[in-house]
């Protein structure tokens, strides 16, 4: 380091956030098809972790039902830490991708081309996982208890209704996309774990819907689907499960997977774009891209 040369510790004002996302962006659509789909699978079984804590964390607990929620949340946050802190390709998190098209910086296609090798890839990620934690027997702890709960999990989400499973998924995908927006004002690794800990505690804790965790947490109730005593402990006769399949699991994720789009895609990404980068009067057209405000005009004008 030159002598003089000044390290700042501020985070980066929303106007830069917008850019470092829009170029985020251009270099997720830029990646081979390999790549993206390895790391979307590492994804798929980080937050794979973060589910399988969660139901660990929350079986038995006599907290009480809000603090209950509260405290597994908080565990589920290592799901997310792990996508941005190790590196990982996250469906719901590149929702935000649509910054980076709306920009001019990435097409429709690209886009498109991210989602579905990100999607695919999560969900191969998540059904390894759950096939580990089952052979591994981690729910035949307490007594069956941690097989019991997940279980219970499973079989209440293949039985919210179509527009349950829309509305929480935008809340749900909402608070994760702003999770990552604020990971962008962030200059280090505290900052970023630091930025993801509150909206994500506030997702899980309410009950939101995730489509990526949902690949996890169905599937685990399914292969724990006629297992006697985890059906014992968690109170459930065969007539109770009659939608936790994998026909169920689909009737879950459609109407999720198209909430965490909207929610995380336009109440986020749309709406960040249209506050920071839309054309201005008087902005300049840079080559090959659409026309803007410059950043300097935007960075005096904002109050940080």
């Amino acid at each position: 380091m030159g002598t003089g040369e000044r390290v700042s510790v501020d985070c980066f004002p929303p106007p830069q956030m917008a850019d470092r996302m829009v170029s985020l962006g251009r270099k997720k659509v830029s990646m081979d098809a390999w790549t993206t789909f390895a790391l979307a699978i590492l994804a798929g079984a980080f937050i794979a972790i973060g589910a399988e804590f969660y139901t660990l964390v929350v079986t038995g607990s006599v907290l009480g039902f809000g603090m209950t929620k509260l405290v597994g949340g908080l565990v589920f946050c290592v799901g997310l830490i792990l996508v941005v802190i190790a590196g990982a390709e996250l469906f719901t998190g590149n929702n935000l991708i649509l910054m980076a098209w709306f920009s001019g910086k990435a097409t429709l296609l690209q886009v498109l081309r991210n989602w579905a090798l990100v999607y695919a890839g999560n969900l191969v990620g998540s059904l390894a996982a759950a096939l580990i934690m089952y052979y591994a027997g981690q729910w035949a702890f307490a007594d069956y208890g941690v097989g019991a709960t997940a279980l219970n999990i499973a079989s209440a989400k293949v039985n919210i209704t179509f527009t349950q499973g829309l509305a929480r998924g935008i809340m749900c995908n909402a608070l994760v996309c702003l999770a990552v927006w604020l990971c962008m004002s962030g200059r280090t690794t505290t900052d970023k774990i630091l930025a993801i800990v509150f909206p994500i505690t506030a997702f899980v804790a309410s009950g939101f819907e995730h489509s990526v965790a949902n690949m996890y947490f169905i599937p685990m109730g399914i292969l724990l689907n006629g297992n006697a005593e985890v059906m014992a402990v968690a109170g459930k006769a065969a007539g109770d499960l009659a939608n936790l399949n994998y026909l169920g699991l689909l009737r879950n994720l459609l109407p999720v997977t198209i909430g965490n789009v909207f929610g995380g895609g336009f109440m986020v990404a749309v709406v960040y774009w249209l506050i920071y980068l839309r054309p201005r009067e008087g902005a300049v057209k840079p080559v090959g891209g659409r026309t803007r405000a410059p950043l300097g005009r935007a960075l005096e004008n904002h109050p940080n």
